[in-house]
């Protein structure tokens, strides 16, 4: 079957993703094989290829958004970020196996998605309709089910006002959860087609800062610099969830400035199989509007290179013929 590896992690412009032949994987006991009608592009798999999230085992085939069919049965089924978790530890039995110590992910503990054909354990995989289309289905499985997760985690209050601090795949899915909850939701983004896009899905505003005091805000963009501002911006008693896996330095913060008056700042660990059923249970019946760029599976490292350089807006997906 026709995959992409990380070869050697660095700059995209160094060709960390390399293509490369391999036999169909079998599965193993409790495992399933999907044969990939599509694979999202994650941020995350971009901080695997550049080297800012080490390797866990050499030449990984990246991708945790997929969408399949399971050879032998043809069910449609999703493949997500988190692949497998102990389910004897303290964190599993109360509920919290998204920080289980044993914990296991796709495309970055075992080969992920930008293949033709992937292995994953029947217990962590989601049935999906079979008359959508898999390019519309794609994002939903980490990018959708984080910002609900980040969503939940930053405490927005009924009719709050939420800041949403870059507006890529996940951001722009969790907008819409925002809205449709009532939210007054303000984009904050460099990217002159993120702003239109936002505008588009009902954001109040879109620019370089929110213009009023924010109940809550979610941080996707990787950058430790926007901490403080979005703290700033805060209002009494607000929260900031920063949901990606990799974030660089966060500089000193100021107690008055930033946190003081109960202002709170918390991360997003991953996600539980229940924060993915219950997104995917309401984004299937109150689809959102998924704004996709394709690529062909042939063009991996093409769609990599365009997140790399926010040349997207929405979510890549990758699909393979």
């Amino acid at each position: 079957m026709r995959a992409w590896v990380v070869d050697r992690p660095g700059p995209m412009a160094s060709g960390p993703l390399v293509p490369v032949e391999r036999d169909v994987p079998e599965p193993g006991p409790g495992e399933v094989l999907v044969k990939v009608e599509a694979c999202g592009v994650c941020r995350t798999d971009l901080h695997l290829a550049e080297g800012d999230l080490a390797p866990r085992r050499p030449r990984t085939t990246p991708g945790h958004q997929v969408v399949g069919r399971v050879e032998g049965s043809g069910e449609r089924v999703g493949v997500a970020w988190l692949r497998s978790t102990c389910g004897r530890c303290r964190y599993c039995l109360r509920g919290t196996e998204n920080l289980c110590p044993d914990s296991t992910y796709t495309g970055w503990d075992a080969d992920g998605g930008y293949a033709e054909y992937v292995v994953a354990p029947a217990d962590y995989v989601y049935p999906l309709p079979g008359d959508v289309p898999a390019e519309r289905l794609a994002p939903l499985l980490c990018a959708g089910i984080i910002g609900y997760r980040a969503l939940a985690r930053c405490d927005l209050p009924p009719g709050g006002r939420l800041g949403i601090y870059g507006f890529g795949s996940s951001a722009h899915l969790t907008a819409q959860a925002a809205v449709a909850q009532g939210a007054t939701v303000h984009a904050v983004t460099r990217s002159a087609a993120s702003r239109e896009l936002a505008l588009e899905l009902g954001a109040a505003s879109a620019g370089d800062r929110p213009p009023e005091p924010l109940d809550a805000a979610i941080l996707f963009a990787p950058v430790g610099d926007l901490v403080p501002p979005a703290l700033e911006a805060l209002d009494r008693g607000g929260t900031l969830a920063i949901a990606g896996i990799h974030l660089t330095d966060v500089p000193p913060l100021n107690y008055e400035r930033h946190l003081f008056q109960e202002r709170t700042l918390r991360s997003v660990t991953a996600n539980t199989r229940a924060d993915g059923r219950a997104y995917l249970e309401l984004a299937l019946a109150h689809p959102p509007r998924v704004a996709t760029t394709l690529y062909p599976l042939a063009a991996a490292d093409r769609a990599l290179a365009d997140l790399a350089a926010d040349r997207l807006s929405g979510a890549a997906v990758l699909v393979v013929d």
